[in-house]
């Protein structure tokens, strides 16, 4: 585990309230954490302290389970802040931020309207054959096997092939990239998130120095080359930027294909009522996004306030847990079954001034992978004796999916 040091809880927490909460960082589990452990993490108090969310030496944090609070939350600037919330730059000893991921407004929105015409739907629609033909490169490489490790040999290729190609970086160090996404994001120590963070931050500044002598029509050169409320961005911002486009294009959709796939390959019935009629692919990700959300990530309280009968103080975390919220039984009907028709609204992608700026960018490469692979291979399940170990926080995912097909 990251955190094995006992943290010194604030006094103002109630200690009734002070729990362990199973889907933290460092965490792992050989069973499907959609079966059991995420249905209980959804059971108990609205609000609850756990001791062990964050990495060591930052403390615990608040969680709340229902979505309702979340999105007051998200919601929230005046009384919550997304500055500081990873540890990337402080176990390192520096203060850049992620941009705009760590920023709050106005400069967040600044950002943000800089930044909203690349993901247009215009701009992501124009990027559907490139993916299409990136998915259909990766596919090939196994579908004329019989069986494949899906996440070796797919999720953990496609949607990063698609990130470096938007920030120009070189696709054949995907499995060095990959090993640092581990050190990351499933750090076992402290020691082994600082070396992925220096690996990350000394490999972009050598990219944004490149790219400022040779700027090209790239994500980090259009950084490079835009303005901000009418100023250049400095090179700490350029890092958080570039840091930012880098680990967000390594996990989140990498995670969810992990965890969609995982579903189709234990769920038969499923996976043929998408293949038999690809139109529903659209709708069932909604929901598949709703029903395996697999990422958490922290606010902090800026102002005292209270929410669900619980006081927050300033500097207090709150570990927002997508994966809980979407199944509040306050929100959805039956919130653990997969219903592929229920089209729901979710927080998968957060709510409010911080919506995933990616959204469609995501979207657009869930529906390609389904349709391409749906294509490409036959109806496929998990291998007979596949031992799969999936990381629990924060974000949830399969480290491998043998699955074989006849």
């Amino acid at each position: 585990m990251l955190n094995p040091e006992p943290v010194v809880t604030p006094d103002h927490i109630p200690k009734e309230l002070i729990q362990e909460f199973p889907l933290v960082m460092g965490a792992f589990t050989d069973e499907n954490p959609f079966t059991r452990i995420v249905p209980e993490a959804c059971e108990g108090p609205d609000a609850i302290y756990a001791s062990n969310a964050l990495p060591v030496g930052m403390g615990g944090a608040w969680l709340f389970r229902r979505q309702e609070d979340m999105k007051l939350i998200y919601n929230d600037t005046e009384h919550f802040t997304n500055k500081g919330f990873t540890p990337y730059a402080k176990v390192v000893g520096e203060s850049w931020e992620l941009v705009p991921a760590e920023q709050d407004p106005p400069q967040h929105t600044f950002y943000r309207l800089l930044l909203a015409p690349m993901f247009s739907p215009k701009a992501i629609n124009a990027l559907e054959k490139n993916i299409r033909q990136i998915a259909i490169d990766c596919i090939a490489t196994f579908k004329d096997n019989s069986e494949c490790d899906f996440v070796k040999e797919f999720t953990s290729r496609y949607p990063i092939a698609v990130v470096l190609n938007l920030l120009a970086l070189p696709i054949e160090r995907l499995e060095e990239f990959l090993q640092w996404e581990a050190l990351l994001l499933q750090a076992a120590t402290i020691e082994d998130m600082q070396d992925g963070v220096r690996k990350v931050t000394g490999y972009l500044r050598e990219v944004i120095k490149e790219r400022q002598a040779n700027p090209g029509e790239d994500l980090i050169s259009f950084a490079i080359n835009a303005e901000v409320n009418g100023k250049k961005m400095t090179d700490d911002e350029l890092l958080g930027y570039a840091f930012n486009f880098f680990i967000g294009g390594l996990d989140t959709v990498t995670a969810n294909l992990g965890n969609f796939f995982r579903h189709f390959a234990e769920d038969q019935d499923n996976q043929r009522i998408l293949r038999e009629d690809p139109s529903k692919i659209r709708i069932a990700i909604e929901e598949l996004l709703r029903v395996f959300g697999p990422v958490t990530t922290v606010r902090v309280c800026s102002k005292e306030t209270t929410i669900a009968g619980v006081t927050l103080k300033p500097g207090d975390a709150v570990w927002m847990c997508t994966t809980t919220a979407n199944r509040d039984a306050d929100t959805y009907d039956e919130p653990h079954a997969v219903k592929l028709d229920r089209n729901p609204m979710h927080v998968s992608f957060a709510s409010g001034p911080h919506h995933c700026l990616g959204v469609r960018l995501a979207r657009l490469e869930f529906r390609v992978a389904m349709e391409e692979v749906f294509k490409a291979i036959p109806q496929f399940r998990l291998k007979q004796g596949a031992k799969i170990s999936s990381s629990l926080g924060p974000v949830i995912q399969p480290m491998s999916l043998p699955i074989t097909w006849a």
